[in-house]
């Protein structure tokens, strides 16, 4: 199935991200990224450039090492910036892992 939309890339992002560790290694990185970017406001602008090095260290290292798969990013990178925070939204939430089940059971 060809992706079209967020709602087509969604179970394939979720079904990509299965393990709790890589899930935990995408939330740090996101959040070391946001705290990049207010760091680059608050002190220094060339800080702006440590928030997608941070982020995709994190994310990158989850996929090659723990999840050994190719990561989402290098196809759809829109939609997987955009799904990275929605993933760390749900783990806020509490409802990551329902995610992960409802989504598991559908490949």
């Amino acid at each position: 199935m060809a992706i079209q939309s967020f709602a087509d890339f969604w179970p394939y992002y979720v079904r990509a991200h299965s393990k709790p560790r890589t899930r935990f290694l995408h939330a740090t990185g996101s959040v070391l990224a946001v705290v990049a970017v207010v760091l680059a406001l608050a002190i220094n602008l060339w800080i702006f450039f440590a928030a997608p090095l941070v982020g995709y260290a994190f994310a990158w290292y989850a996929h090659f090492f723990v999840e050994r798969n190719r990561p989402a990013t290098f196809g759809h990178p829109f939609y997987s910036l955009v799904a990275d925070y929605h993933m760390l939204f749900l783990m806020m939430c509490g409802r990551m892992e329902s995610e992960v089940a409802k989504y598991a059971a559908t490949q």
